[in-house]
């Protein structure tokens, strides 16, 4: 018999954690937070004196007593974003589980274990990405390469001898990729000649009648903006996801072919780069990292001259400890002039918090002469045209939409009739559905 427990993420965007069940062995994808309600409880990244109770009461991690009667044997991250891995140091201690993860998101668990201060009792598997792994002598985990906005992010593929259980949480389909290669697809459609028996599917942009940009895009405007813009005798800050090595790459480069050194200020910066220097992925070593706060004050006021810099920082939803919204608060002694630049490689998450906080950010750099570049960006997520892509590939006999609020659910499930996909499950957190 095969179960599926949906622990979180159904219906919401983010604290996204799905719980499987075939036979006798259990295991449970991603455990991640959810972000909005995790930085109103915390305001910062990871903080102490906080207890895991909190946490689940705020619904800011998944609440895993839905699954308290299963013998969890392992916990798989489909990649290394908060919002799928977040929850590791808080719950899996609770599990006698290994964590199988592709290196990069294994690198990243270390450090957001470490900064929470948590022990981790769990063994760390890695397991590169297009490789697989025996869980059972009947069951096999599969990492099949695909692109995201972090690197080795995998979509994750059980095979059963009642067919395969696919989980493609989250994926865009890029074939040119600034960091990794393209999407495994001849591996997908072997997949679906075989037989799916159920997926699992994100359904953020399932509204989106288009394909998603590929990262090359993003470059392109990052080069326009970093390279076609008259930048002499001013300050240039960039903030960007610091989960996407990509385009900080693409940032790194621009901000040398402007003939200016390179310093990334935040800890989280720290935390994504160090861990994709530690497996090698990207070589950062001429960029100077600073992480914390007194080491940032300590640095900055040792520049005479900000105009022989870019400033690459944490901030970009305008989160209130962050980097750039100290900077904008004038702190660290460091001061914007008329005229200085910062650009944002993202968009602003849709959500009352980041929204709010943004225009908060926005306004006080406004307020300080500053210019703000928006929206040099592409999305990390499938689209409606991806996802057509995805069914047509893998013909999976049951879908459950995931990772999206109930009108993306309702988004994905038009799409999905459209295609005679009959089986569409719409299940909301703390559901069952077994096959």
């Amino acid at each position: 018999m095969i179960e599926i427990r949906t622990v979180g993420g159904f219906g919401e965007v983010g604290k996204n954690c799905t719980a499987i069940k075939i036979d006798d062995f259990a295991f449970i994808l991603d455990m991640g937070i959810h972000l909005d309600n995790y930085i109103e409880l915390t305001e910062n990244d990871f903080v102490e004196n906080i207890s895991t109770n909190q946490l689940i009461k705020s619904e800011a991690i998944p609440d895993t007593s839905f699954i308290k009667d299963w013998n969890i044997k392992a916990i798989i991250p489909s990649h290394a974003h908060l919002d799928h891995i977040g929850a590791i140091p808080f719950l899996s201690n609770n599990f006698n589980a290994d964590i199988l993860a592709t290196p990069f998101t294994n690198a990243v668990i270390k450090r957001i274990s470490k900064d929470a201060k948590s022990k981790l009792k769990n063994k760390l598997i890695s397991v590169n990405p297009n490789s697989s792994y025996q869980l059972t002598e009947n069951l096999k985990i599969e990492f099949v390469g695909i692109t995201h906005s972090i690197p080795q992010t995998a979509l994750l593929v059980i095979h059963t001898p009642k067919g395969a259980i696919v989980y493609a949480n989250d994926f865009k389909f890029d074939n040119h990729p600034v960091i990794g290669n393209k999407p495994n697809f001849d591996k997908l459609k072997q997949i679906g000649d075989k037989g799916v028996l159920c997926l699992i599917v994100e359904c953020l942009y399932a509204s989106y009648p288009r394909k998603t940009p590929s990262e090359k895009v993003a470059r392109e405007l990052l080069r326009e903006a970093m390279l076609d813009t008259i930048t002499e005798n001013k300050t240039v800050v960039a903030t960007t996801f610091s989960s996407h090595l990509a385009r900080l790459k693409s940032i790194i480069d621009f901000g040398k072919k402007m003939n200016r050194k390179v310093v990334l200020l935040g800890r989280s910066l720290h935390k994504y780069v160090s861990a994709g220097q530690e497996i090698g992925i990207i070589n950062f070593d001429d960029v100077k990292l600073v992480p914390y706060k007194k080491q940032i004050r300590q640095f900055l006021r040792t520049i005479e001259d900000k105009s022989k810099y870019l400033f690459v920082v944490t901030g970009h939803q305008g989160e209130p400890q962050a980097v750039l919204n100290r900077l904008a608060n004038e702190e660290f002694d460091f001061k914007f002039n008329q005229g200085d630049i910062v650009l944002f490689s993202c968009q602003v998450i849709p959500s009352e918090t980041n929204v709010r906080n943004r225009d908060i950010l926005d306004k006080k750099l406004k307020d300080q002469g500053v210019r703000l570049f928006t929206d040099l960006h592409t999305s990390g997520h499938a689209s409606k045209e991806d996802l057509r892509q995805l069914l047509e590939l893998l013909r999976p006999k049951n879908i459950i939409p995931a990772h999206g609020t109930q009108a993306m659910m309702d988004s994905f499930n038009e799409l999905a009739k459209e295609m005679k996909h009959e089986k569409v499950h719409l299940m909301k957190n703390f559901e069952k559905l077994i096959l």
